[in-house]
């Protein structure tokens, strides 16, 4: 059974005051979930509602400024509940309290290796397959190519990987991708350009839920159309992780709501009965790599920033064309140039462009310029779900400006994003 306030016969109401990002929370003794924490410490919120009258039989565990009830908890049925995220990096002490909740409340032992589930997945991977031929589409970031590396290992040339070059994607992403999988790995990858076909579609789009619809519905015919010279092939492979699956659904079909619409392959026609093979479904990002390291994978792939499924179609605020693709390709190569240098650059998250739909006056050398505003997006995260802004240093960020305004011409103006997720997402759009 679910359980909620209803069931339990709690109130929960809309706050004075809502707690988006880091707040300060002071616990209350005896619970087993902070045992050995401090008293206060900052957590990780995101939430506009609160428990006004906690359910019979539950005890507050901790409060906040604004919430009373940031966690509370009835040992005599095992429940535990908090208002804040434990599970990401943002909030102090919550490995701990993940610990304190896994082991002495649930009796979990904690003999799980990822190494066991490669070797696992890989078994299920040939059992779930068998004789039969899937076709993957590779985007060549992280997921969809850990999924390829998985199912080569499992079935070898019965794998055949599609690339769509929708015209969205980073500065000279087409030449990697079939220099790493067909040249490097030896995978059966088909490279589709698709450019023409895709700024068509969007051509005077601007609403961003409408651009990822058309992107996603252009992907997934040009993919239909490949995937029908395949006549073998049973299957589907994609590389949803668990973020994905989150953000896209209501999971409890609940009042909460769809954050955006997924971008892996969906509303296949019926006469392509394709299953699918979503090894990475449960896994968050962190996980993702560590696969990928324990198969021996290329650390220059592993070591790449998550890129959104629309590609540059949700970088670029408004009309996506191709001048304007081309010009936020050549200053995200800028960004991605100069963040590389930093020492700490494999604990940042996502570094990127936003090209916005906003031109502003400039002055370079004897002449006003009247061009476009870019912005800078840099973040700390561990699975997405929440991120905040990174402190990126000075020099840094002078260098990114100054290098984006000399060498990318229609660009004079470059600001920095300093939001936190929630209640801002990562991407812009």
């Amino acid at each position: 059974m679910q359980l909620t306030a209803k069931t339990l016969n709690g109130v929960v109401k809309p706050g004075t005051h809502r707690e988006y990002g880091h707040t300060r929370i002071e616990t209350a003794p005896g619970s087993r979930l902070f045992a050995g924490l401090p008293e206060e410490f900052d957590v990780w919120m995101s939430h506009g509602d609160q428990v006004e009258v906690m359910p019979e039989g539950f005890k507050t565990s901790a409060r906040s400024l604004s919430c009373p009830n940031a966690a509370m908890r009835n040992e005599a049925r095992n429940l535990y509940a908090l208002q804040f995220h434990p599970e990401v990096a943002h909030t102090q002490h919550g490995d701990k309290i993940l610990h304190n909740f896994l082991f002495p409340v649930c009796g979990c032992t904690g003999d799980w290796e990822l190494a066991s589930w490669v070797d696992e997945t890989v078994e299920k991977l040939k059992r779930q397959v068998g004789a039969e031929h899937v076709v993957l589409g590779l985007s060549g970031g992280v997921d969809s190519s850990v999924v390829a590396v998985l199912l080569h290992k499992a079935i070898g040339d019965r794998l055949h990987c599609i690339f769509v070059d929708n015209g969205l994607l980073r500065a000279n992403e087409d030449k990697q991708v079939e220099t790493l999988f067909h040249a490097k790995l030896g995978m059966d990858l088909h490279v589709i350009d698709a450019k023409a076909r895709f700024y068509g579609a969007l051509k005077g789009v601007e609403e961003p839920e409408q651009k990822r619809k058309i992107i996603g519905r252009e992907f997934i015919e040009v993919f239909v159309e490949q995937a029908r010279k395949f006549k073998d092939c049973k299957f589907l492979g994609q590389g949803t992780i668990y973020p994905d699956v989150i953000e896209s659904v209501s999971p409890l079909k609940g009042p909460s709501q769809t954050i955006k619409s997924h971008h892996n392959v969906g509303g296949l026609p019926p006469d392509l009965k394709f299953e699918l093979v979503e090894p990475l479904r449960e896994l968050f990002k962190d996980e993702v790599r560590a696969v990928g390291r324990l198969m021996g994978m290329d650390h220059e792939l592993l070591d790449r920033q998550p890129f959104p499924g629309p590609g540059m179609g949700v970088r670029i605020l408004g009309e996506v064309t191709a001048e304007r693709v081309a010009l936020i390709q050549q200053a995200d190569l800028r960004v991605q140039e100069e963040m590389y240098k930093l020492p700490n650059y494999k604990s940042i998250w996502q570094s990127f462009a936003v090209l916005l739909p906003v031109k502003s006056v400039g002055v370079m050398g004897d002449q006003r310029t009247y061009e476009n505003v870019c912005a800078l997006r840099v973040v700390d995260s561990i699975d997405a779900m929440t991120a905040d802004w990174t402190r990126v240093p000075y020099d840094t960020l002078a260098r990114i400006s100054n290098r984006i305004i000399n060498e990318v011409r229609g660009i004079n103006r470059v600001v920095f994003d300093i939001s936190s997720k929630p209640p801002a997402t990562i991407e812009w759009e």
